[in-house]
């Protein structure tokens, strides 16, 4: 009985052992990837989590150009021109400045610049219209 007492120990052990190593391993690959988007020359081990990063920061991007441009009295083609220029060059800035990435690996500036535009913009025209709306409509 006690050899299996000491053989289930053992056993155990092993396992915590393993737990602990992966668990410490896990631990260090563990950093947020918004710790890292607030880095400069941040690793980027998955592509994906830096491509979530662009993404989440352009509706956010949007969402504060379009009130903004509501508080502002901006209309027209020059406010959405405008919001063009500002949401892709601080976008493009991000990420060839602040994180100085390697743009090919994530398939050229063009689809890094792209990411989220779309989505982006829809939040930037329901922001900019009620804002807009409300502040300046008579």
């Amino acid at each position: 009985m006690s050899s299996a007492k000491s053989g289930a120990r053992s056993g155990a052990a092993e396992k915590n052992g393993s737990v602990s190593a992966l668990g410490k391993s896990a631990s260090s690959d563990l950093t947020s990837p918004w710790s890292r988007a607030f880095t400069a020359n941040a690793e980027w081990p998955d592509k994906d989590e830096f491509l979530d990063v662009i993404y989440w920061a352009r509706q956010i991007l949007g969402i504060v150009i379009g009130i903004v441009w509501g508080i502002l009295p901006l209309k027209g083609f020059v406010a959405l021109l405008l919001f063009a220029v500002v949401n892709a060059g601080l976008i493009y800035l991000y990420f060839s400045t602040f994180q100085n990435i390697d743009e090919e690996e994530f398939g050229g500036a063009w689809e890094l610049t792209k990411e989220g535009f779309m989505t982006s913009f829809a939040g930037f025209l329901v922001t900019w219209i009620i804002i807009y709306s409300g502040l300046h409509h008579q």
